[in-house]
């Protein structure tokens, strides 16, 4: 081989290599989407009006404790989102609130979903309001009624309206509550995968790298539920179009546009029951409900 087709074999390979690693940063990313909360400082808090009966003030709490507390799973950078449990604002609907997480549990229905995490999008990427769910209708059944599958879901979920999506939705534990571990069977007594990891604060400080001119977090109460319009509600057809669903189909995001310009987003965490009739199916319509 001539000097010349040498140089141009190792420049060849050398692209390769780099090309293989932007391929792997880019897949080691979970933010959802170019979603985040616009504000005007680089620390902002975020409140999470709990709405929640039961065991699960507890869980919320554990919660918003670990997201506040970085440094107990070795991130030492930029901690740019706070989270205050406040008192809740909503109802049973968890309608959303403008500039806050409202977190509500009820007896959904069986419906097929364990979790429901939805924000209200303008500007294409400014969150302004969103709503985290758990449905009681599963939680209490035996599968899913123990502390560690709780505590996995609501984590998630109220991180999900930070703008965080899943580090790994094929079932194997990234030890964060951001991927699709179950916490059941023979897992049930297993702590992995109920709270954030290192790579969590890390996406968060990603995600708000940068201030914008407005903010759309409230500083103080609304007491004020949003329209109607940009809520979703029991009816799964509220959710809008199917636009993605993970492989194995514990996973769907939905969107929907609606009439003051704002999109709706949902992520629905389904139960591996409504998964399993069907993984590449919109489980809406499904039977393994």
């Amino acid at each position: 081989m001539s000097s010349l087709n040498q140089r141009r074999s190792i420049v060849f390979a050398a692209g390769l290599v780099a090309f293989g690693v932007l391929l792997n940063v880019a897949s080691a990313t979970h933010r959802w989407g170019p979603y985040h909360w616009a504000r005007t400082t680089p620390q902002f808090t975020l409140k999470l009006g709990n709405n929640m009966s039961g065991g699960w003030p507890t869980y919320l709490s554990e919660a918003s404790s670990d997201w506040n507390s970085p440094g107990a799973f070795g991130w030492t950078g930029n901690q740019p989102l706070l989270t205050a449990v406040v008192a809740g604002e909503s109802n049973r609907n968890c309608s959303m609130v403008a500039g806050t997480t409202q977190v509500c549990n009820a007896k959904y229905g069986a419906n097929g979903w364990l979790g429901l995490a939805t924000i209200n999008i303008t500007g294409g990427e400014h969150i302004t309001r969103g709503s985290a769910k758990m449905n009681d209708t599963y939680f209490n059944l035996n599968t899913y009624n123990n502390s560690n599958e709780k505590r996995h879901v609501v984590c998630q979920e109220i991180a999900h309206t930070f703008g965080l999506d899943h580090q790994s939705t094929d079932g194997s534990s990234q030890n964060s509550c951001m991927d699709y571990f179950s916490n059941t069977g023979a897992n049930a007594t297993s702590t992995l995968s109920t709270r954030p990891n290192y790579h969590d604060f890390e996406e968060l400080a990603t995600i708000y790298a940068h201030v914008d001119s407005t903010s759309t977090v409230a500083s103080q109460s609304t007491s004020k539920p949003s329209a109607a319009d940009t809520d979703i509600t029991d009816d799964a057809n509220s959710w809008g179009m199917l636009m993605s669903q993970s492989n194995n189909g514990r996973s769907s995001t939905y969107e929907r546009y609606n009439r003051d310009g704002s999109k709706t987003v949902t992520h629905v965490y389904w139960t591996t029951e409504a998964a399993g009739s069907c993984p590449s199916c919109d489980h809406r319509y499904g039977g393994g409900h």
